[in-house]
């Protein structure tokens, strides 16, 4: 065990963070582990999936697939009715992935409302029909709306569902051991959260990220599209003077991609607590 996560563990502990899990990369080293308290191997990472999906869709962008200035109405438009806010009209693929395109707060949130209940058999139907509370691009207001709504994007471009995709392309190259993501009614994966990962493969993906769209050797994204997201609010979000970014996830999930110490550190708990942002600053800032 490295001492970066010793310290970490201790750390956590003094706090009373109930972390299950933490996994560590150091450049292109091998991921190191700590189990700190018992759990099963593949954990929900609740919002963590988001980056996820903005990496999926990176993947469209990168083949000429998917313009983010592209209408909402343009690439549904079946699903355009007279009960839609006529706002939609100017909602693009860039408001949708900043969290600016209208939608309530907490909107199609499964984890909060259950998958069964309140949004319909058809989740697609239900954000066309359910009116905006802002005109795109003049507000934000943070929901899983939007994320499952960039899952039915993907398919709609390429024809495939996004997690079959991904498996091809971004698990089964980097090793994944499992993954599984919650399906609506509909059997699309949510996007915004239900994918159910190992901390050491979450924490992949950040070193994606971190090297500029490869790994180890592979390009699994264009150096563009990296900087496109992180120079936007596509999930990965700066921690406080530092270099690092980061991505939470509700009970404490946690992505952190720090630049600085060549490391990546993923983990996975069930804490309020830990939602906090102590714990990626005390990452972000270890010496």
């Amino acid at each position: 065990m490295s001492k970066f996560l010793d310290d970490f563990c201790k750390q956590a502990q003094d706090w009373g963070y109930h972390i299950f899990r933490v996994s560590e990369i150091i450049g292109e080293e091998d991921p190191q582990t700590l189990e700190i308290n018992p759990a099963g191997a593949c954990l929900n990472c609740y919002s963590v999936a988001k980056v996820f999906t903005v990496t999926a869709i990176g993947m469209l962008y990168d083949k000429g697939l998917l313009s983010v200035d592209e209408k909402i109405i343009d690439i549904f438009p079946e699903y355009v009715s007279e009960k839609t806010d006529p706002r939609f009209e100017k909602m693009t693929v860039d408001n949708v992935l900043c969290h600016a395109c209208g939608f309530t707060a907490g909107m199609l949130d499964i984890d909060c409302y259950g998958i069964h209940e309140n949004f319909g058999k058809d989740f697609l139907k239900y954000i066309f029909e359910t009116p905006l509370c802002y005109e795109p691009d003049k507000g934000s207001s943070y929901s899983d709306a939007a994320y499952y709504l960039l899952s039915r994007v993907f398919t709609k471009k390429c024809g495939k569902k996004m997690d079959d995709y991904l498996w091809e392309h971004l698990f089964y190259p980097l090793e994944f051991q499992e993954a599984a993501w919650s399906r609506c009614p509909h059997n699309y994966p949510m996007g915004a959260t239900g994918l159910y990962i190992r901390s050491r493969d979450m924490a992949k993906l950040g070193v994606v990220y971190m090297q500029k769209g490869i790994y180890r050797d592979m390009r699994i994204l264009s150096e563009e599209w990296v900087n496109i997201t992180l120079s936007k609010p596509y999930e990965l979000h700066p921690v406080y003077q530092t270099t690092a970014c980061n991505k939470g996830g509700m009970f404490g999930q946690q992505l952190v991609v720090i630049p600085s110490q060549n490391r990546v550190v993923a983990w996975h708990a069930f804490d309020q607590k830990a939602t906090k942002g102590n714990l990626v600053e005390w990452c972000a800032n270890y010496k």
